[in-house]
């Protein structure tokens, strides 16, 4: 854990400290998830979190150093999901075409990231600026997803799928393109439909990777 004061150790009404205090971060998470993602981070503050977790200000300061820490672990769960979605879609998908591959692959960052407007609004707009800590943060996560994709060209290059070129400016404009689109989608309330916006970032990316 990464909060300042250590948790206590006795038990209580069945359960171990332990127990207690993981579920007091699930809900301090879930708050930060509802308050984040709606109100926005700006305007939420850690009474505000506390009183939706239904936690005092000290079990806050257990689990997280302040406000930034949580909507950290927010932002690096929302893409760690992501990213596991992705990889076991475009594993899944070995073996077939190219288009197949990618379609595959959106279709499981776009189905984990938007199908929850709040976790959209955190992992494309809140997390945005806040300060120098979750701008490192961000563009970490950032240079993790270029690396996927990077990869994922590689070896459309090496089956002769795709243009051998340098992509590493064309990653970088895919990944905005992706999360722009992306959270327009959410934040419109779903009006277009979820292939709408899978079959547009496939035709994206093909077209970059097959365009000589």
């Amino acid at each position: 854990m990464s909060g300042r004061n250590p948790a206590p150790r006795r038990g209580y009404g069945g359960r171990s400290a332990a127990e207690r205090r993981a579920e007091r971060r699930e809900r301090l998470l879930a708050a930060g998830l509802e308050l984040f993602g709606t109100r926005g981070y700006a305007a939420t503050s850690i009474e505000r979190l506390c009183a939706a977790a239904s936690v005092s200000t000290r079990n806050f300061y257990e689990e997280f150093t302040g406000r930034e820490e949580l909507l950290t672990a927010l932002h690096g769960d929302i893409n760690a999901r992501a990213g596991e979605a992705l990889a076991a879609a475009y594993a899944a998908a070995a073996g077939e075409d190219l288009a197949t591959r990618v379609e595959r692959a959106v279709r499981a960052f776009v189905t984990v990231t938007a199908s929850d407007p709040r976790w959209a609004r955190i992992a494309f707009v809140e997390v945005i600026g806040v300060n120098p800590d979750l701008e490192r943060h961000r563009f970490r996560w950032r240079e993790r997803w270029a690396d996927t994709i990077l990869g994922m060209i590689r070896e459309a290059v090496e089956h002769g799928e795709a243009v051998d070129r340098d992509y590493r400016l064309s990653v970088i404009a895919i990944i905005g393109a992706v999360n722009n689109l992306v959270h327009h989608w959410s934040a419109r309330g779903k009006d277009i439909p979820q292939e709408a916006i899978t079959a547009e970032l496939t035709t994206l990316i093909l077209a970059i990777v097959t365009t000589r």
